[in-house]
């Protein structure tokens, strides 16, 4: 049984920063490709940041140079580090796992960016 498990999220002001952690069971972790997808209210799901087996990574535009993804294959887990956190980043953060035409989705950690 898969499970990807998302940690990290919660309520930050403008300027400030989060960890986000997902734990992923089931799968051979190493070699998938991880990523980050968020959900605003009343928006479609997004692509944030992803991340290949071999380490390459790729990120929204909107958030290039501010977050950052990274993975721990030993500890099959994925990290998003966000840092100068602004309001319109406030959504339910997903991890997902991808390979060909699989996905497993995790069921999102809530950030919200406020003063």
């Amino acid at each position: 049984q898969v499970q990807l498990v998302e940690s990290g999220g919660g309520l930050v002001q403008p300027g400030g920063s989060l960890r986000l952690s997902c734990a992923a069971s089931g799968i051979t972790f190493s070699l998938w490709v991880m990523g980050w997808y968020r959900q605003a209210p009343g928006k479609q799901r997004e692509l944030v940041a992803a991340i290949t087996n071999g380490g390459s990574t790729n990120y929204a535009d909107s958030v290039k140079g501010r977050f950052t993804i990274s993975r721990d294959n030993a500890k099959n887990t994925v990290y998003l580090q966000m840092d100068s956190l602004k309001p319109e980043d406030t959504a339910v953060y997903y991890c997902n796992a991808h390979l060909f035409t699989v996905d497993y989705w995790g069921k999102g950690t809530l950030v919200t960016v406020s003063a």
